[in-house]
């Protein structure tokens, strides 16, 4: 059997490349050898290379997505990427694949734009009737008032950066004089910047995907942080979160939460894993934001449901990676 050369795609150029990267070797330590040969391509501030480690082996010829060693061209058929944030999960990447001809393993260019700019996103799915916090939407450059914000979303509230993901940028806003400088501060990682309401609550996030006429929506998983929201630090720094999969709630609540993250996933015309993530309150599911790069470290999210689920990752990896080839065929 011919084994084809896939490349896992890391890096990227947002406050997200050490996720990424530590992303990308959990997926590389996953394919199966046996099925496929993978390579690890990094890209990073328009320098693409193949990688093993910290060693560089070759440059990507980005005009068709190839690279040689010893004088011998390796085509890469088929992309699983696992950049979070820019280029990997708005949509830039997932067009010049569609371009080249590439299969990949994510949502398509349109679902990535959509998803990663929470605020259409959230506008799109208000039209659905999903069910969300109510938010004001801000521009670097544009005035805006900030009685007007805090007269209609009251205090506390979260400042965060339209775009982007890991917490980064996200401030949970208690006094009047704190807006400002929150706001600030997204601005450093986005030109756009969203002032939620405070909707108190747990927090639960679910992961799915499927796969042909195959739907699997993993068990969701409870998350109680330690400090008080889910941050940077709770998310990444061992002890400074529980996450308790298959989460705490009745099986009626776990259908419910399952069939509103499938709903999600059609509605914004999802592929591949992603990853959905709600607030509960007083027994309703409440939509934070949709993650079409989640994340895929050993203790990430999606791995833990996987495994809830009494599923090999491999196995679905190899699955994500034959359908998405052989649909490139047709």
């Amino acid at each position: 059997m011919t084994k084809r050369n896939i490349a896992v795609v890391v890096g990227g150029d947002s406050s997200e490349y050490v996720v990424s990267m530590n992303s990308g070797a959990n997926v590389m330590k996953s394919i199966d050898r046996e099925h496929f040969t993978p390579w690890m391509v990094k890209m990073r501030n328009g320098v693409w290379e193949v990688i093993d480690g910290e060693t560089k082996i070759a440059n990507v010829d980005k005009s068709d997505f190839s690279f040689s060693v010893d004088g011998k061209k390796i085509q890469l058929e088929y992309a699983y990427i696992i950049i979070h944030g820019s280029p990997g999960e708005n949509g830039i990447l997932q067009g010049y694949f569609d371009l080249i001809g590439i299969p990949y393993s994510s949502s398509d260019t349109e679902s990535s734009a959509l998803t990663f700019n929470k605020f259409y996103c959230n506008n799109f799915l208000r039209t659905s009737g999903i069910e969300m916090a109510r938010s004001f939407h801000l521009v670097k450059g544009d005035d805006y008032d900030i009685d007007v914000i805090l007269s209609e979303l009251g205090l506390p509230i979260f400042v965060k950066p339209n775009a982007g993901g890991s917490s980064f940028g996200i401030t949970k806003v208690k006094t009047a004089d704190e807006l400002k400088p929150a706001i600030e501060k997204a601005f450093e990682e986005d030109d756009e910047v969203l002032v939620d309401e405070f909707i108190s609550g747990t927090e639960f996030t679910c992961g799915l995907v499927k796969i042909g006429e195959k739907k699997l929506v993993f068990p969701a998983t409870e998350i109680i942080p330690r400090n008080e929201f889910f941050n940077y630090e709770s998310k990444y720094v061992a002890g400074m979160a529980e996450e308790i999969t298959p989460a705490r709630i009745s099986e009626e609540a776990m259908l419910e939460i399952q069939a509103l993250s499938s709903q999600i996933y059609d509605l914004c015309g999802c592929n591949g894993i992603v990853r959905i993530d709600f607030i509960r309150h007083e027994g309703r599911f409440y939509f934070l934001e949709v993650n079409t790069i989640p994340g895929m470290t050993g203790t990430s999210f999606i791995p833990q449901q996987v495994e809830a689920m009494e599923l090999d990752l491999k196995e679905l990896l190899t699955e994500i990676i034959e359908e998405g080839i052989n649909k490139a065929k047709v």
